[in-house]
């Protein structure tokens, strides 16, 4: 009760943070997020829930509930993934719509999750055929948008790759490592029981699809489609250690699909005119590259300042730097260089005044 209490009360700070977060973005985002709240009333239904979630037996004939690939994105069983779909969507039309536009937003959206419904049914279906046990195809119902979530983590490592999250002292945590770890962590959810199966399996399905739809197919303004970057690949989604292991395999089904003609090969061109011997790879914008050189030469600057700071001066002290008493034995006096002789000096010493002068001069001529 006093959980519920608390959260009465704040409601009208809760209420207005979301519409903070919602205020700004374009209709389709308010459209999403009204359809999942207003589906979440729905979930209460048993009916609802087998119409608008996709269950694998209800798919295939002679039920073809073919439509619930369309809908499952919207139905969430509980209010906390509600709460974590409207942030998600209201994030995404903060950072990646100003970037993409509403149509490819939207585009997105549709992609990924029908990708999602499609993958996560087959992997039913094949866990069946191994089984033989019915309640995976009736008993298990494909629903939220945790496929979604798992494509927005995966766009934004594309455009934010190098931005540090939070430091541990483990290492530092960028949005490069975020879709992995999040995908680890509902797994992890799963097997002591705070997630249902179909949590992490969607999320894996919509970080697959979603990669590949921006890494080979998302067409970009300049007629380009695809994001070819090295920061890109399927690998850098792994810790470093195990990264060549990966590109082994990944490349290796990367070329019999190049063969097959579904992904086109990669064209690299070097830009001889730019004295910093920039490589131009298709589909990436202009400012995209600009961004990234940025980022390379912020990063390459603060190493080797810090490079500056740990090494220790290889010059001597300048003479402004060397206290004048150093050199000289009598005060007020200009300091003398070591090097010379007491010869030297004394030959370098003149009279004192115009008397001693002439007196030298009468006592020559004498």
């Amino acid at each position: 009760m006093s959980f519920f209490r608390a959260i009465s009360r704040n409601l009208p700070y809760i209420g207005q943070q979301f519409g903070a977060l919602l205020g700004n973005t374009s209709a389709s985002v308010k459209t999403i997020c009204g359809i999942v709240l207003f589906t979440y009333c729905l979930s209460f239904s048993n009916d609802a829930v087998l119409l608008i979630s996709v269950t694998p037996g209800l798919v295939m004939p002679p039920a073809f509930y073919l439509w619930t690939a369309f809908t499952f994105c919207f139905l969430e069983i509980y209010f906390w993934e509600v709460l974590v779909d409207i942030v998600t969507v209201g994030l995404c039309g903060k950072l990646i719509e100003p970037l993409w536009g509403q149509m490819e937003i939207i585009s997105f959206f549709a992609i990924v999750n029908f990708g999602v419904a499609f993958i996560t049914t087959i992997f039913y279906l094949i866990l069946f055929a191994y089984t033989s046990n019915e309640e995976v195809l009736f008993d298990v119902h494909i629903h939220g948008l945790s496929g979604y979530l798992a494509g927005v983590s995966v766009a934004v490592k594309q455009i934010m790759p190098d931005l540090v999250i939070v430091k541990t002292p483990l290492g530092k945590l960028s949005n490069r490592n975020v879709p992995l770890s999040v995908f680890f962590v509902t797994l992890i959810c799963w097997l002591i029981g705070l997630l249902d199966g179909t949590y992490p399996t969607m999320f894996l399905s919509g970080l697959i699809v979603s990669w590949i739809y921006l890494r080979f197919y998302q067409k970009h303004s300049n007629g380009t489609r695809g994001d070819m970057a090295d920061c890109f690949t399927f690998a850098s989604f792994f810790p470093n250690v195990i990264q060549p292991p990966v590109c082994v395999i990944s490349n290796s089904i990367y070329s019999v699909l190049v063969k097959f003609g579904i992904c086109r090969k990669v064209v690299r061109k070097y830009d001889i005119a730019n004295p910093t011997g920039v490589m131009i790879v298709p589909g990436i914008e202009q400012q995209d590259v600009e961004r990234r050189r940025q980022i390379a030469l912020k990063a390459l600057s603060e190493r080797l300042s810090k490079y500056q700071q740990d090494k220790q001066p290889l010059l001597p002290k300048t003479m402004k730097d060397v206290k004048p008493n150093v050199l000289s034995n009598t005060p007020g006096q200009p300091p003398v260089s070591s090097h010379l002789t007491p010869s030297t000096s004394s030959s370098n010493t003149g009279p004192q005044s115009v008397k001693d002068i002439k007196e030298t001069s009468t006592k020559t001529g004498a």
